[in-house]
């Protein structure tokens, strides 16, 4: 990329009926917020458009991508996802998301393909998810511990309702029926959701380091094991590393920080 590229979408809360109630108008207002946050991983899908418009397959197979969420994205308004090339690496740029006025999210994206060193798929070992899933806590995430694996099918209903929701209509997804990149990340979400009970919770940030493409017919599962646990400014956070594999090929590493438990939450 020699130039900056902007890519404007609308922005939908995919999540207004989910589990995690930071999505919902009424419970994200007490939490000081305007209304519904759309999900942090459907921002990074806006966020991957112009990286995939400008590196296509390559960036898809081997690129890295990080980003951070400052603000909330609020369904309905325009996003405005901005790439600017770094003046002494056209390899790598520097992206921000803008909504109303408003700087929302920022992150880097790269063709490197040795950023996060390629993992094996037995360094997060397979395990069952919980029967009854535990409340979140420091000892239900404590770090070290290795979550239950999340496994689900791609299929091309499934692929083609994700592109649907974060609205891109990028053909190489449907050409050659590839997962997207926010559907990827959100196997991190999955990863998290899928092994304890959550209140209201944030997204607040990943890094995302992709190695071999997923194809639809594919059984996608996300391995997660809890790097860190720890309290800052009166929230509790949460990072994990994921690997996403396809069936048995190692696809990508997340490394993905959540907010599990925000200041206030119970007060």
């Amino acid at each position: 990329m020699t130039a900056t590229a902007t890519y404007s979408v609308e922005a939908y809360n995919t999540a207004r009926e989910s589990e995690n109630k930071i999505h919902d108008d009424a419970v994200a207002q007490k939490f000081g917020f305007r209304g519904g946050l759309v999900p942090g991983v459907d921002v990074y899908a806006y966020m991957t458009q112009p990286l995939v418009g400008r590196w296509g397959l390559d960036w898809l197979t081997h690129g890295t991508a990080s980003c951070r969420f400052l603000k909330p994205v609020y369904d309905g308004n325009e996003a405005v996802v901005t790439a600017t090339p770094r003046s002494n690496d056209s390899d790598v740029f520097d992206l921000q998301v803008d909504s109303a006025g408003t700087l929302c999210a920022t992150g880097w994206a790269s063709l490197a393909a040795d950023h996060l060193p390629r993992p094996a798929l037995t360094e997060i070992a397979a395990q069952p998810l919980p029967a009854d899933r535990p409340d979140a806590s420091a000892d239900t995430l404590a770090a070290g511990l290795v979550l239950g694996t999340y496994e689900v099918d791609l299929t091309a209903e499934v692929n083609t309702a994700y592109r649907a929701d974060v609205r891109d209509q990028t053909p190489i997804y449907a050409e050659q029926r590839l997962a997207h990149p926010g559907f990827v990340l959100r196997m991190a979400n999955w990863a998290l959701t899928q092994n304890v009970v959550l209140g209201p919770w944030i997204h607040v940030g990943s890094t995302v380091q992709n190695y071999a493409l997923i194809h639809e017919g594919r059984r996608v599962s996300g391995r997660a094991k809890v790097t860190d646990n720890y309290e800052k400014k009166g929230h509790r956070f949460v990072d994990l590393d994921v690997i996403v594999a396809a069936d048995d090929e190692v696809a990508s590493l997340i490394r993905h920080t959540a907010i599990y438990q925000p200041r206030g939450l119970g007060d």
